[in-house]
């Protein structure tokens, strides 16, 4: 046959299959069954669907008639499919079964069984009903001792007549209304007692979803000062100058900025850095100043219109963590990525030491007051003393358990103090090597110091987003500044013995010796 014939027969085999299933619903009623009519049903749905899905993916062709034109034999015949004749037949009798099934389901006593054996507990319900009823009438016989009463008085013989009545008048109701109300008075019973625990009722449903009282969200913090012309990122270096009226900052938005204290306002941008700038030093000439980064580039420039005037370029030796200068302003010792330590002739212009032993990377770098030594630290906590005029190292010792930063000489060259990333700033005596005193309270990492000009005075700042003054003879805490801005980055003294900060808000702040609130020197830029 051809297989537009095919496609039409699995057509009707597919209706008819699910007119089985649609009859298998309505047996089933929704529910689970086990009536011989909803298997049948099911199984001539689903073999109808089966010989559906087969012709229609003709898997049962019939035997392909043969062309005349094509010779039965020889080199020229064609090998013509036998085809599945015996399935194909089995397949299309599928759907007639599933018609016979319907019609048969129409017409067979099966509806009118199920009907009768659906109807039968409902007939047998109601005798079972009204047989319970009839007990009642038994305790009527009770009263056959009201007869005594009579006895009791034979004066008035009429009025037993009516109580023997009223007992004819229950027996007559009794089988009708106990069969409704004797339920009914259990149930009231049961209400009565009920009634005393009705607050149970309200609280198995109410307590569920209690009333609930939200504090509104906190107020949001005031919003920050700005101002177009500073800082765009982070300020993660500070130095004020030796007459006290200029502050020089550094960003990781890569420019160095001079700023008029007493003014309060930008003097000049000094430049930029091809990566983000990590320290800004005047020079003692009062006239320029060096500045260094991540771009491994460390640039003498002139205060006065920021003019680059030389360039020394660390090579391979990787960005410039940190960078120091002797007082007298020849010399400079910059601390690497790579571990490596250089000191620098600033006046020729030329490397005089290239000091190797750190396997960490330089994360601090201080140059003690009489210029002939060097104090440099790295992340892994080691801390390293060098003689950079022989260009040697004198000593090494673990000095935290974490990162060192910050590192600071006392002006008598014998003592240095570090910050650390374990949280601590330490004294430590440099002929002994030994700590001398700690300064605990910070609760994140000390990541810059400065000492005051008198030297009595420590200032720290943290990324516990706080600054603190100790007291450098005792140790104890002076002062302690939260601004609520997060990390602090970078801390100088100011001449009059005020603590300056700059942190992640890109806001540079002055905060009074003896404590108390900060105000904003500079403003960073808007977002």
């Amino acid at each position: 046959m051809k297989r537009s014939t095919d496609r039409l027969l699995a057509l009707v085999m597919l209706a008819v299959g699910l007119a089985c299933f649609a009859k298998l619903y309505l047996a089933l009623g929704g529910k689970p069954s086990a009536t011989t009519s909803a298997e049948i049903f099911g199984a001539a749905g689903v073999l109808s669907m089966l010989a559906g899905l087969l012709f229609l993916a003709g898997l049962l062709p019939s035997a392909a008639r043969h062309d005349p034109s094509v010779p039965l034999f020889g080199r020229d015949a064609e090998i013509v499919p036998a085809g599945r004749p015996r399935l194909r037949r089995i397949a299309l009798a599928m759907p007639l079964v599933a018609l016979l099934v319907i019609l048969a389901d129409q017409f067979s006593p099966w509806r009118a069984h199920e009907a009768g054996a659906g109807s039968e507990p409902a007939a047998t319900a109601e005798p079972k009903d009204v047989a319970s009823a009839p007990a009642q009438p038994v305790p009527p016989a009770e009263p056959t001792p009201a007869p005594p009463a009579p006895s009791a008085e034979p004066a008035k013989p009429a009025p037993p007549a009516e109580p023997m009545a009223a007992p004819v008048a229950p027996t007559a109701t009794s089988p009708a209304e106990p069969a409704r109300s004797t339920p009914a008075a259990p149930a009231t019973q049961t209400v009565a007692p009920a009634q005393p625990s009705q607050p149970t009722e309200q609280t198995a449903l109410a307590p569920a979803t209690p009333p609930e009282t939200v504090a509104p969200p906190p107020p949001e913090p005031p919003a920050q000062p700005t101002a177009p012309e500073g800082h765009r990122d982070a300020v993660v270096w500070l130095a004020v100058s030796a007459d006290g009226h200029e502050i020089m900052s550094a960003s990781t938005d890569r420019t160095i900025k001079l700023w008029d204290i007493d003014g309060q306002r930008l003097i000049r941008d000094l430049g930029v850095h091809k990566d983000m700038v990590r320290t800004a030093l005047f020079m003692p000439d009062g006239k320029t100043a060096l500045t260094a980064g991540d771009d491994g580039e460390i640039v003498l420039r002139q205060l006065s219109d920021g003019a680059v005037l030389h360039v020394f370029s660390s090579g391979q030796n990787g960005g410039v963590n940190k960078l120091a200068i002797s007082p007298d302003g020849k010399r400079a010792v910059s601390g690497h990525d790579t571990g490596s330590v250089i000191v620098w002739d600033l006046e020729k212009g030329a490397v005089l030491h290239m000091l190797s032993g750190h396997d960490w990377s330089i994360s601090s770098v201080a140059v003690s007051s009489d210029g002939t030594k060097a104090l440099t630290a790295s992340i892994d906590g080691e801390l390293k003393l060098w003689d950079i005029v022989a260009g040697k190292q004198l000593r090494s010792w673990h000095g935290h358990d974490r990162g060192a930063y910050g590192a600071v000489f006392t002006a008598d060259g014998r003592h240095a103090v570090t910050g650390s990333g374990d949280y601590t700033i330490k004294l430590w005596d440099l002929d002994s090597f030994k700590e001398v005193r700690r300064f605990d309270g910070h609760s994140g990492t000390v990541y810059a110091l400065a000492l005051s000009a008198d030297g009595k005075r420590l200032g720290s700042v943290s990324l516990d987003g706080t600054a603190r003054i100790w007291n450098m003879d005792t140790g104890a805490e002076i002062a302690e500044f939260d601004p609520g801005t997060g990390p602090i980055y970078a801390v100088a003294f100011a001449a009059d013995g005020t603590l300056i900060t700059g942190g992640i808000d890109r806001t540079i702040r002055d905060w009074p010796a003896a404590g108390g609130d900060g105000t904003v020197l500079f403003a960073g830029a808007p977002e």
